[in-house]
């Protein structure tokens, strides 16, 4: 017997330049029922390499509360709504969690 949990809950993180931009995508997920939930942090610095150049930049990270099946809504809503090229867009599995909690993300993302 399998004992393992399934994932039915993720956590995933985009970033963006600007704080009302990040404000505009967390509100925007959870007013489409894509994310439960959306938190920014920031202002962050990131160090990265594009198109062969290191650059550094002052981001906002929101991190959005969404079920694995409404995943694949999110990521289409994230690449419509956010104006980065190449936006980071990525899911980590919630394994363990408040069971009261990872309902109500359920129940908020239901379509």
């Amino acid at each position: 017997m399998d004992d393992e949990p399934k994932v039915r809950v993720l956590t995933v993180l985009t970033t963006t330049d600007a704080e009302d931009k990040a404000r505009d995508l967390a509100g925007g997920a959870v007013r489409a029922r894509v994310a439960a939930c959306a938190q920014i942090t920031g202002p962050v610095t990131s160090v990265y390499r594009w198109e062969g150049d290191i650059e550094t930049a002052r981001e906002w990270q929101v991190l959005f509360k969404t079920t694995a099946a409404r995943y694949a809504a999110l990521e289409a809503w994230l690449h419509a709504a956010h104006d980065y090229d190449t936006p980071e867009i990525i899911a980590t599995p919630v394994v363990r969690g408040s069971a009261a909690y990872l309902e109500w993300v359920e129940r908020e993302t239901a379509e």
